[in-house]
């Protein structure tokens, strides 16, 4: 019971957590393998909540995805109103869940470069978006609840994306850690996360998850390149990761800033 409490607290967009379905729970290492020692977001993340089973990706309007060959599995994590929570969005919303949990400051930028705190939200301050130009206005109804936190971040859905992602970041450097990402900056661009790591005698394996275009149940990648080590991905894997439905460099690894 303490368990599924801890959960509960960690994962309040669900009402009720099954501890069996927690990621490192449902996917063990591939064999000689051992996961990393990481904490903060990197653990968060280790931790959250799969759907039993394979389920189908669904789009945001319940209509299963075109294509369902991507996923090995689906993390239990709701796609929220509308055509909003795409690939950066999620990784934004999962990075934001986490901060909201930890009570730590939240903050992200628009695309615009212009700065959108929870704190400033909460005070019943809204941004006014014209154009390019964002001021901002007095007005809402403000408080600190998680029903007002999810509409603060659906005004971050709205005018985020993978630019902002980018340089909501920095570069990765080192052996990779559960809580990096990459990112491909543009229209179209692409992000996905590293949601665990595990190691062999130096050697890295990583899981990948991603959200998509139009909005969608966030998934765990299989890897298409090594059916035999799916879903993990060698850290050594050149200058191109190529996943599912993308191909990322090697470059486009990313960190947030405060997770060294």
């Amino acid at each position: 019971m303490r368990l599924l409490l801890v959960l509960l607290a960690a994962y309040p967009w669900l009402d009720t957590t099954d501890p069996a379905q927690a990621l490192e729970r449902r996917i063990p290492p591939p064999a000689g393998f051992a996961r990393v020692e990481t904490e903060g977001f990197g653990a968060w993340l280790r931790a959250v909540p799969l759907k039993p089973g394979r389920p189908q990706v669904l789009l945001h309007d319940g209509r299963p995805k075109r294509n369902q060959d991507a996923h090995f599995a689906v993390v239990d994590l709701d796609t929220g109103k509308g055509d909003l929570q795409q690939c950066a969005d999620c990784v934004i919303r999962l990075r934001a869940e986490y901060l909201w949990e930890k009570r730590k400051p939240i903050a992200f930028h628009f695309t615009s470069g212009d700065l959108c705190e929870w704190s400033r939200w909460a005070e019943g301050w809204r941004p006014v978006v014209s154009g390019s130009q964002v001021s901002w206005k007095k007005g809402g109804a403000g408080g600190n609840g998680y029903a007002e936190f999810r509409r603060y971040l659906r005004t971050v859905f709205l005018y985020a994306g993978t630019r902002s992602l980018e340089r909501e970041t920095e570069a990765a450097s080192g052996a990779i850690e559960p809580g990096d990402l990459f990112v491909h900056a543009g229209s179209p661009g692409h992000a996905a996360l590293v949601l665990d790591v595990a190691e062999k005698d130096g050697k890295r394996v990583f899981l990948l998850g991603q959200g998509y275009m139009p909005a969608q149940d966030f998934h765990v990648l299989k890897n298409p390149s090594d059916k035999g080590l799916s879903p993990w991905y060698p850290a050594d894997f050149g200058e191109e990761l190529k996943t599912s439905e993308w191909t990322f460099a090697r470059g486009e690894r990313r960190r947030f800033r405060d997770d060294r």
